[in-house]
């Protein structure tokens, strides 16, 4: 098996290199005007390639039909230079006249001056695509688009031995736009299939995030077994409308009574589920600017009945309250079982931009109602405590009642800005959630890395199984194949030590830098040295976890790949996710103290066997 993606012969990638040729045979371009301008197709070939420069504002582009309007995209094209080129699919069309009517959003004097424009001579039409990845941070082993804008994971489920995983896509750019559901599926968490746009903008608007249900009994209507997905359309106000499929999620076919729900306000990312006490479907949706979660029940996902809504003067109520998902596990140790229910924030997380806070509770079919602390408040709990993990929910479905989550692996503050081109973001690796008991007897939700993951190691590079360590330091060599990707397994004893730093470098000089401070229960992960961090200003940043270990030693699980550090420490009751980007990949661990002698009581560093 190999870890990136597989390429799907239906949706192939863009070359990254700037397009330079003038617009091919079979491409007539007309100009009417300072803002309008026709591109006529005119060729037969299965692509025609779209000139992007992210630096400007994005075009209309209207496709017209056989004189009739199909859709329409908005594309930031060419002005100056081609930063690189999209594909545009035109087999859909075959037989056909297309025509495409663009309005530009920059001014120009006169038509001589828009005529100048880069993007004119590079429409350019082919039947193949260059499928190589150009960009360096690219990661190894986390999923990514092959090409194009990324956000929220959404109507992710499993079905027969497959994981299907959605997402917030642009297939028409690097920055966030046109926004559609793309499509990956796994049969083992690790390798990803890369699958055509499962469902595209239409008359109510955009597609934003939803979920996916099977349904098993046809309650809806669509047939025994299929695959039923709720999203928000968004266009002038936000609705939320059915779509459903026949073929495991392939396609899916437009339910024509759209929309099922409308609010005089803003809500979106409708999350539901089965639930088998009150044998009707539940359904979480974010109403995202009252800072609520509404909860429905519908015994068939058309006719929704809202129930109670949760959350208004609660947890952190900064920026909007988006994607929510619902679902009940056991409390390890004890005979308990909890509802958490997630509500991703924008702005408003622990270290700035977006975070991922959760509530713990109990909920009888219509109301949640949120545990409280020793003073009767319902505490603000945050499931990771990196800048970089946003969006995070739940496949449906998930086998031997495992509750697996994946999650957006950028932040909103800096996410257009990251120094990728072919691509912006990937996914956090997949995890399971668990709930434990703290020492102030709350109860909290840990995330431990899925069991699929031990797939990737590669080598044992490194085996310490005790060391003593000291101001002076220990110093361990990091795999270089592979760009230094590589998995860490390390358990830290602080003994006299009041702190315990673990520094990954390159030669450069570039660091990241994880402190361990016992007497606190705390975890830092500092990255304002770790290499390019000058895109934004909230880029570089110091984050901190509580580690719930309650003693001196510290277990913690470190995955490393081109361009994210992932760190789980004490068995995931402590997680920090945070982008780097190293101009070197790190290749050297160095382990030091402060204040007296500590020891190393295991060390395992795997590398990363991409070829597996």
């Amino acid at each position: 098996m190999k870890l990136k993606s597989k390429i799907a012969a239906a949706l192939m990638t863009l070359p990254l290199a700037a397009v330079t040729a003038n617009a091919a045979d079979g491409v007539k371009v007309e100009h009417l005007g300072t803002n309008n301008t026709l591109v006529r197709v005119e060729g037969n070939s299965r692509y025609l390639m779209l000139p992007v420069q992210e630096a400007y504002d994005d075009a209309t582009v209207n496709v017209v039909v056989d004189g009739k309007l199909d859709k329409t995209i908005y594309v930031r094209l060419a002005k100056s230079k081609v930063d690189y080129s999209v594909p545009f699919d035109l087999s859909p069309y075959e037989g056909h006249d297309v025509v495409l009517n663009i309005v530009t959003s920059q001014n120009r004097s006169t038509v001589r001056e828009a005529k100048e424009d880069a993007c004119w001579n590079n429409f350019q039409l082919t039947d193949t695509i260059d499928v190589t990845n150009h960009e360096k941070y690219r990661p190894a082993y986390h999923h990514t688009p092959l090409y194009g804008w990324m956000n929220d994971p959404n109507g992710m489920f499993y079905k027969d031995g497959v994981w299907h995983l959605y997402y917030q896509w642009n297939p028409y750019g690097s920055k966030w736009q046109n926004m559609t559901w793309g499509h990956s599926s796994s049969k083992d968490l690790v390798n990803w299939t890369n699958h055509p746009a499962a469902i595209e903008p239409n008359g109510f608007g955009s597609v934003f995030s939803g979920s996916s249900a099977i349904d098993y009994e046809n309650s809806a209507g669509f047939g025994k077994d299929a695959v039923v997905a709720m999203y928000t359309s968004a266009g002038a106000s936000q609705i939320q409308s059915l779509a459903y499929s026949h073929d495991n999620g392939e396609t899916f076919t437009i339910y024509p009574g759209n929309p099922v729900i409308t609010l005089e306000s803003e809500a979106r990312d409708p999350n539901m589920f089965w639930n088998p006490e009150t044998k009707l479907w539940t359904l979480i949706l974010a109403h995202a600017l009252d800072h609520e979660m509404l909860i429905f029940t519908s015994s068939d996902m058309k006719e929704w009945t809202l129930q109670s809504s949760f959350g208004k003067g609660l947890g952190a109520q900064d920026g909007v309250w988006e994607c929510p998902d619902l679902f009940e596990l056991p409390v390890e140790g004890t005979d308990q079982s909890k509802w958490v229910l997630f509500c991703n924030i924008n702005p408003g997380g622990p270290f700035g931009g977006s975070g991922i806070q959760y509530f713990i509770g109990d909920f009888d079919g219509k109301t949640f109602t949120a545990d409280t602390d020793a003073d009767g408040n319902v505490p603000t709990k945050w499931l990771d405590y990196g800048k970089d993990n946003y969006a995070i929910v739940s496949w449906s479905d998930a086998p031997d009642n495992r509750r697996t989550v994946i999650g957006w692996m950028s932040n909103w503050q800096y996410a257009a800005e990251v120094p990728t081109k072919q691509f912006r973001s990937a996914n956090t690796l997949p995890r399971e959630i668990s709930l434990f008991k703290g020492a102030d007897g709350q109860i909290y939700a840990a995330q431990t890395p899925s069991p699929e993951l031990n797939a990737l190691r590669g080598k044992l590079m490194t085996n310490v199984k005790s060391a003593s360590i000291n101001k002076k330091g220990k110093t361990y060599v990091l795999p270089t194949e592979n760009d230094g990707v590589c998995e860490i397994l390390l358990n830290v004893e602080s003994g006299r030590a009041a702190s315990i730093t673990m520094t990954f470098s390159n030669e450069k000089g570039e660091k990241s830098v994880l402190t361990y401070a016992a007497k606190d229960e705390t975890l830092t992960f500092d990255r304002r040295k770790s290499g390019i961090v000058d895109f934004s200003q909230d880029f570089p940043a110091v984050t901190a976890t509580p580690t719930f270990n309650g003693g001196e030693t510290l277990p913690m699980q470190i995955f490393i790949d081109r361009s994210s550090m992932e760190v789980f420490a004490n068995d995931g009751k402590g997680v920090m996710t945070n982008l780097v980007f190293p101009t070197t990949p790190y290749n050297k661990l160095t382990i030091t103290t402060d204040g007296g002698k500590a020891k190393i009581k295991d060390l395992k560093i795997y590398s990363i066997d991409i070829e597996k």
